[in-house]
């Protein structure tokens, strides 16, 4: 029985090459993602089922989910970024609080608020998998802090989960060129900065994601959850 892949933020980036790996594997796939264009062209180029959705809003994911298949093996919370990529600086304090909490919404409320609408359907056997960030731990404003705490919230997640036989872990990227992350926002000094901080020297791929993902979907995986696995060209090392 083919295995059923839920990827949000599917259509570009690392969501995309998500969704390839696991149609390549014959898994039946279904990306989401707020822009029918991109999910449309992503579709076409994997064979995976596209569906709009606005993850942060609960009445979207309700109509998401009356189109998902009965069982989800595979939930991939990819759908977030830094928002303020988004808009210009704000002085005022009720821009700030709006700013604060758009990050909040797009990398932590959005998994949350998905894997909680399809929790019933999560099969026996399989895995969330959240997409991280290096700047959860080296800092970046509000859109760290989401992602320190969707790390946090992916401990409980675990113990939730575990006795169903579910696992539960993040993937924490540092600096992944081919997507578009940085929107226009990355000049040429700043992405040489953050190539020269890697131990390998280079930038990281969709590609180098997939296979983290890959593993903590995988049978060899279903020993290890409630963890965060950095993937980052030793960017931030850890112990």
């Amino acid at each position: 029985m083919a295995r059923n892949i839920l990827v949000t933020g599917g259509g570009t980036g690392i969501g995309l090459a998500i969704a390839r790996h696991f149609a390549g594997l014959g898994a039946a796939v279904t990306i989401t993602g707020r822009r029918a264009e991109p999910l449309t062209l992503a579709a076409e180029q994997t064979g995976a089922r596209a569906l709009v959705c606005d993850h942060t809003d609960p009445e979207a994911l309700i109509r998401l989910v009356a189109e998902l298949p009965e069982r989800i093996d595979v939930l991939v919370n990819n759908a977030g970024g830094n928002t303020d990529f988004d808009h210009g600086p704000t002085d005022d304090l009720a821009g700030y609080a709006r700013a604060f909490r758009a990050n909040l919404d797009a990398n932590l409320v959005g998994a949350a608020l998905t894997t909680r609408a399809v929790e019933d359907r999560l099969a026996a056997g399989g895995a969330v998998i959240g997409i991280g960030s290096i700047a959860a731990d080296t800092g970046a404003g509000s859109y760290g802090a989401a992602k320190a705490g969707l790390a946090a919230w992916n401990v409980a997640l675990a113990d939730a989960l575990g006795p169903r036989d579910i696992t539960a872990n993040v993937v924490s990227p540092g600096y992944i060129a081919d997507t578009e992350f940085f929107r226009d926002n990355l000049t040429e000094d700043r992405r040489r900065q953050l190539v020269a901080a890697t131990s390998v020297r280079r930038a990281g791929s969709p590609e180098d994601i997939v296979g983290a993902v890959a593993f903590l979907a995988s049978p060899a995986a279903r020993h290890v959850t409630g963890q965060v696995l950095n993937v980052n060209g030793g960017a931030y090392k850890s112990r």
